[in-house]
């Protein structure tokens, strides 16, 4: 008999949801808005009032075994059941048949206390709390036990339809993982000994950090073991994040191998909602969107089409779908992935507290494996994904837009929030300071936003044809945004005021993600974070999560040492100070460097100023050398433009001037002939800052390493991926220059790779000619 365990509020929301999206209707989840006003309620309910009780009940439907699960806010006297839901609608508005999922959600509770107590009925209290007013609504209601079994019977039973498809699926599947053999004939260097520490990671349950160079086939070594472990019953799903769509291809590609042996899997890749929208200019609600209006009446039927013909759901199957039944594409990928085996997306469905898929984590840890590839991405996306700012140019916009007679309410929200930003900027001028940093949260600026918030989600569907609309809807998205960091406010933030010109900014800046990255994390059962580059491992593993008995992972890269000819111009500082002198000594030593053979070349500068000026010296002084820079703006299109120019055969010297860290500094693969060698300008640091001053103190106080982690391993992390664009294949053979005094010093040394310690320093122009010619002639 197939077991299935379900929550409450997923089986009444799949059953029973109808109607459209609305993105004006989405408001603060309850860790948000509810969570401090339960407990206010459930504190004055008295001592008759059991607060969150979890409650648990096993049913038989249909020859499914059924474990329904969930928590109630309050049983009062053993023989009442309270469900608190906050509002911003007005009481007015609020009748007893409001909203019918909440029935049917405190009916599902209700049975579940009846069976627990053999109770033969009980009572149903439905407790609405007015967030703005704080006033409190109750409707009440006595069911018997079986009334409420009827019902409860009835959604399992509806649901059982589900739950028998997924069990034959998931029959079908796991026989096709126990029969799946390792789809390519041989193991790489290194990759049978991944794919065993991967394994093993998983079926115990465990975290890994693990550094797997360019070439192991890191992506088949984490995806096949994790299959082979959701065969054995050992994981529910894999999800596979990563930064960027390419990454998402080679997942896609991955699985696709294992498939061609066998495999039966179902996968879906998650676009952003901004690209995969079929609008011009996107706009969640029903007035304007025919993918919105009625979406979830017709939900049920695409899912059960979609999910008996296809198995790799990729972005066109999604979209196919979404125009055949007028669905949203992107909340049918989320609600599609509900169904499938492994789901590949980006960091943020995970990490960001906002945007995080909330039908696998808002009910807490599932039995799932996280694969998070090129963390090394991780540590800026986790602080941007932690932090939130708000400025005063868009609250002014809002203020000008709105009407003082008709919008007095959220007018004087909106005023509220712009007297607060007026006094911080005069305080600001007052002691000539365009910054400054507070290590407290700004508590009464913090409660104008939630004023705002609430005031702002009852406004916007009552003036949907307003002038303001739009930038209201702005305003409180980001506000929302701000509420929730607000809530993960703690010692590893700061709170940073800016002036600029007009305009103030105040930004609630994440120097530290590691603990909320580790918690994220524990919403899974097992973490492999895997990157080409991640070093020092000890680094990446404080700031993303891990613990002092995390396990640590670091491979040899499988290519040929020799492939490769690594050099240091230790002779030139390209310090921000020395950059005018040492310029032209740069320039020669990237022209010395392109005399041993004709070819593709990519030459990265540490900013666009820089790379303009060096673009400009080198082209005059070397016209003869065809060349191409990258601008500072490039759309998709322009990039694979840039990246086609490097076609192999050629019979001239071609070189792409690049900003390091930019996009062409890693994930781009250009194999064989169309890229032989890679110069590096400088050591990566980025120009000094305030947030990465801010960054270096904090770990300076908790770690004495605060240029290091701001600073020094950032950089290299930079510098590493640009190296890494040389050599992509076996058979692949190029030389790299290393431009910079610095890299020849212990402190930059003890960040180079193992199989970097055959690198060379040179002293001249005429060493480095030297040298390449002798590689080139020797291979």
């Amino acid at each position: 008999m197939k077991k299935v365990q379900i929550s409450v509020r997923r089986l009444v929301e799949f059953v029973l949801k109808s109607g459209s999206i609305d993105s004006r209707m989405t408001g603060m989840d309850r860790a948000l808005e509810g969570t401090k006003i339960h407990q206010l309620l459930q504190k004055e309910a008295g001592e008759e009032y059991e607060a969150e009780v979890r409650l648990k009940l096993e049913r038989v439907i249909d020859d499914i075994a059924f474990t329904l699960e969930g928590r109630a806010d309050g049983i009062i006297n053993g023989e009442m059941i309270d469900e608190i839901k906050t509002t911003e609608v007005g009481m007015d508005e609020i009748t007893e048949d409001f909203r019918p999922l909440h029935w049917a959600q405190l009916i599902c509770y209700g049975f579940m206390l009846a069976e627990k107590s053999d109770l033969a009925e009980v009572t149903l209290q439905l407790t609405h709390y007015q967030v703005s007013d704080k006033e409190v609504k109750q409707f009440s209601r006595v069911m018997s036990r079986k009334e409420m079994s009827t019902f409860v019977d009835d959604l399992l039973s509806k649901y059982a339809i589900w739950a028998k498809m997924s069990a034959a699926w998931e029959m079908k599947r796991n026989k096709s993982i126990q029969e799946l053999t390792f789809p390519y004939d041989s193991y790489r260097r290194g990759q049978r000994e991944l794919a065993i520490a991967v394994y093993r990671t998983v079926i115990d349950d465990e975290k890994l950090f693990c550094e797997a160079p360019t070439g192991i086939g890191k992506t088949m070594s984490t995806l096949f073991p994790g299959v082979k472990a959701m065969g054995e019953g050992m994981v529910d799903k894999l999800f596979y994040f990563t930064a960027k769509t390419i990454t998402r291809q080679v997942a896609e590609d991955a699985l696709d191998e294992m498939r061609r042996k066998g495999l039966a899997a179902r996968s879906v890749t998650i676009t952003a909602k901004d690209k995969i929208c079929f609008l011009d200019e996107r706009k969640c609600d029903p007035e304007h969107c025919q993918f919105a209006r009625g979406y979830y009446d017709r939900l049920n039927e695409a899912l059960f089409d979609m999910l008996q013909t296809q198995e790799t759901i990729t972005r066109s199957v999604v979209e196919e779908f979404a125009r055949k039944y007028t669905l949203c594409p992107f909340e049918l990928s989320l609600d599609v992935a509900l169904f499938c085996d492994v789901i590949i997306c980006d960091y943020n469905y995970l990490f960001d507290p906002v945007v995080y898929l909330k039908r696998f984590f808002a009910d807490g840890p599932g039995r799932y494996t996280f694969l998070v590839d090129e963390v090394h991405n991780l540590v800026d996306r986790a602080r941007s994904m932690f932090s939130a700012t708000l400025n005063k140019s868009n609250i002014m916009q809002v203020k000008r837009e709105l009407d003082k007679k008709t919008d007095k309410k959220l007018l004087n929200s909106v005023t509220a929030m712009n007297k607060i930003m007026i006094s911080l900027n005069k305080q600001l001028a007052e002691e000539n300071k365009t910054i400054y940093v507070k290590k407290e949260a700004l508590t009464d600026w913090n409660e104008a936003v939630l004023k705002f918030s609430y005031v702002a989600k009852d406004w916007l569907p009552k003036n949907t044809e307003a002038k303001a609309q739009a930038d209201v809807l702005e305003l409180y998205f980001e506000s929302l945004r701000y509420l929730k960091i607000a809530e993960l406010y703690d010692k590893r933030y700061v709170t940073q005021i800016t002036r600029n010109r007009s305009d103030v900014l105040i930004k609630q800046l994440c120097l530290d993600p590691a603990f909320l990255l580790s918690e994220k994390l524990k919403l899974g059962a097992s973490s492999v974070l895997f990157s080409a580059t991640l070093r020092p491992i000890d680094y990446y593993t404080n700031l993303l999560g891990g613990n002092n008995d995390t396990s640590r992972l670091t491979f040899a890269s499988p290519f040929k040492q020799n492939n490769m000819h690594l050099m240091v111009a230790d002779y030139i500082s390209t310090k921000y100070q020395r950059r005018e002198n040492s310029l032209e000594s740069v320039i020669d030593a990237l022209y010395a460097m392109l005399s041993g053979k004709k070819g593709n070349y990519l030459f990265f500068f540490p900013s666009f100023q820089y790379l303009e000026t060096a673009f400009e010296l080198f082209s005059e002084k070397y016209p003869k050398v065809r060349v191409r820079k990258q601008q500072s703006f490039m759309n998709e299109a322009e990039r694979e433009e840039f990246l086609a120019a490097f076609e192999t055969g050629r019979e001239e010297t071609f070189v792409g001037f690049c900003v390091l860290g930019g996009v062409f500094s890693e994930g781009v693969d250009l194999r064989g002939e169309r890229l032989i060698g890679t110069a590096i300008v400088g050591v990566g640091l980025a120009q000094m800052n305030v947030e990465s001053d801010l960054i270096k103190d904090y770990y300076n106080e908790t770690i004495g390493r605060g240029f290091d982690y701001a600073y020094q391993i950032p950089g290299m992390n930079k510098v590493l991926q640009a190296v890494g664009r040389v050599i992509r294949g076996e058979k692949d053979q190029g030389v790299v220059l290393l431009i910079e005094e610095r890299f020849a010093t212990e402190r930059y040394k003890a960040l180079f790779p193992a199989h970097w310690n055959h690198v060379r320093a040179v002293k001249n122009t005429l060493q480095i000619e030297r040298e390449v010619n002798e590689f080139w002639r020797n291979n």
